[in-house]
C-alpha cells in the first residue's frame, strides 16, 4: 500500500495531464474547451483513479461529454502512464462533478432566506416594544425609586412585609 502523499502526488499529475491532452491532444468535438477536470482521486493501492469534472452547457452537452471521456479512456490512460511512470498505469473512471448543482442549490436556499428576512424585516418596520423600550434596571434606578418614596421592586416603603 502506497502512502497518502504518493496517491496525492499521482492523483495531481493525473488532473493535469488529463486536463492538457483534453485541451490540446484530443480531437473530439463532444469535449471541446466546455469540459473542466474539478479533481482527482486515486485509491490507496495506487490501481484506480476517479476523475471528477464539469461541463458548461446543457445536459445534452454533459451526455455528449461523457461519452466522449469514455471513448477516450484508452488514449487519457496510456498518456497518463507515460506521463506518471509508475509500475501500473491506474484505470480512469470519469464522474460527472455534482458540485455545481450543489452549489446551485445552496443558492436558491439563500436566495429563499433573503426574501424571508426581507418579509420579516418589512413587517417589523412600524413595530414597537411590547413592553418598555428597555425593561433591565440600571444602576441609577434605586436612587431614583428611593427618591420617589418606592423602593426598587416599585412598592411603597416604610411598611413592615407580613
Amino acid at each position: 500500500m502506497a502512502d497518502n502523499a504518493r496517491a496525492k502526488r499521482l492523483a495531481d499529475l493525473i488532473r493535469e495531464v488529463v486536463a492538457q491532452k483534453l485541451q490540446r491532444g484530443i480531437k473530439d468535438p463532444r469535449l471541446g474547451s466546455h469540459v473542466t477536470i474539478t479533481d482527482t482521486r486515486v485509491t490507496g493501492d495506487l490501481r484506480e483513479a476517479t476523475v471528477f469534472y464539469t461541463v458548461y452547457g446543457d445536459d445534452e452537452e454533459r451526455a455528449a461529454a461523457a461519452a466522449g471521456l469514455e471513448s477516450a479512456k484508452g488514449v487519457l490512460r496510456s498518456e497518463v502512464g507515460r506521463a506518471a511512470g509508475v509500475k501500473f498505469t491506474p484505470t480512469l473512471t470519469f464522474v460527472a462533478d455534482a458540485l455545481p448543482d450543489t452549489a446551485r442549490t445552496i443558492e436558491d436556499l439563500l436566495d429563499k432566506a433573503r426574501t424571508s428576512d426581507a418579509k420579516v424585516r418589512e413587517a417589523s418596520a412600524g413595530a414597537r416594544y411590547a413592553g418598555e423600550a428597555d425593561p433591565y434596571r440600571k444602576p441609577g434606578d434605586e436612587e431614583a425609586a428611593d427618591a420617589e418614596g418606592t423602593d426598587a421592586d416599585g412598592q411603597n416603603g416604610g411598611g413592615s412585609r407580613a
